[in-house]
């Protein structure tokens, strides 16, 4: 196997668009963002050495690489990653060979870089299989994660009336009792300046339930990179006129994705949440989606009872409002590190703490 870096967006979307293991985090723009935010990136594919000519068909595997500088140390990211061909599902021989093959790169740029670790968020379904390959190649499981590691994933492929069918009695009574309130308004925007309002929005929960936000600067970059293939919409549900809830949701390769949500606690019996998220579906399926991906979720016991297996865990609610509206679980790999020197342990301590902090 060859691994060479991909300067061609075309190539890049095109292979990922037949992958059946992906999210947004795979995609070309959220490279272009994490350039943005000042960060070093590599798009590297792996190919088979039998052919050398690059084109879509020898590719095998992609990898976005983010060089990651924080207080607590130098790594290298893959996030959500390796994404990789259909025909390696099932086939732990040729996903072993795969990272295998990845890692001898990402060790020599790790040594270039001075970076102390390599840390992937795999995209892999969470089984024995697949977390035995890691092992055998020295991975340990990492202190936190650095993007979801279990998700809620919802078909919406049937007609809105069978989606709504399909949801907890409960949310789909808010969702109705919602639409017949005329002082709630939903309004879809694709204007930067909105932005804003949605961070304002954003602070507020930031405080009610104490995690770490995304800047502001961040937001709008996430926000510009996407919006230039239409990829991202905001949404903003209003009472009264006032903006009491909203949300960011990208839109790449037939998926959404709830990525950011906000509200306000002060009209709690308003269900304005419920309204917006189904008016996200709506415009999902408008975009000809197929899955709508809510994003991260507390650890849960059924799909069917809705049980979350710790309570007191900071997104139990969240899930919950996330789970009424129908679908599935979905858990990758644990996210991953591979220790390249004694420097990876401050960042160990760091990160443990700041997970035991954080109630996680």
């Amino acid at each position: 196997m060859d691994v060479r870096e991909i300067n061609n967006k075309e190539v890049w979307e095109k292979f990922i668009l037949e992958c059946d293991e992906k999210t947004f985090l795979s995609s070309w723009n959220w490279g272009e963002f994490q350039k943005m935010m000042g960060n070093k990136i590599w798009r590297l594919g792996i190919y088979n050495k039998e052919q050398r000519t690059i084109n879509n068909e020898q590719l095998i595997s992609v990898a976005l690489v983010i060089k990651v500088i924080a207080k607590r140390g130098t790594f290298l990211f893959l996030p959500h990653g390796p994404a990789s061909a259909k025909a390696t599902a099932g086939k732990p021989n040729i996903r072993y060979e795969i990272l295998k093959r990845l890692l001898e790169e990402l060790k020599k740029i790790a040594k270039e870089e001075k970076a102390s670790f390599i840390r992937i968020s795999p995209i892999w379904e969470r089984n024995e299989e697949n977390i035995n390959l890691f092992k055998e190649l020295g991975f340990r499981e990492a202190p936190i994660h650095m993007h979801p590691e279990a998700t809620w994933e919802l078909n919406i492929t049937p007609s809105e009336e069978e989606l709504l069918i399909g949801m907890r009695k409960t949310t789909r009574y808010l969702i109705r009792l919602a639409q017949k309130n005329k002082e709630i308004e939903i309004i879809k925007s694709e204007n930067l300046e909105d932005i804003e309002k949605f961070n304002s929005l954003y602070q507020a929960t930031v405080d009610r339930h104490h995690f770490f936000p995304f800047s502001l600067n961040y937001l709008e970059n996430e926000f510009l990179v996407f919006n230039k293939d239409n990829q991202i919409s905001i949404f903003l549900g209003k009472y009264k006129d006032e903006i009491i809830s909203s949300g960011i949701f990208v839109f790449w390769q037939n998926i959404a994705f709830y990525h950011h949500g906000a509200s306000l606690l002060k009209y709690p019996k308003i269900p304005v949440s419920y309204l917006l998220l189904w008016e996200a579906i709506k415009e999902a399926k408008r975009r000809n989606c197929k899955l709508y991906n809510f994003w991260g979720i507390a650890p849960i016991i059924s799909n069917l009872k809705f049980q979350i297996s710790n309570l007191r865990h900071p997104w139990a609610g969240l899930t919950l409002f996330k789970m009424g509206f129908g679908g599935y679980k979905k858990e990758y790999v644990k996210t991953q590190d591979l220790v390249l020197n004694s420097k990876y342990w401050l960042t160990f301590l760091f990160e443990k703490l700041r997970k035991t902090k954080r109630g996680l």
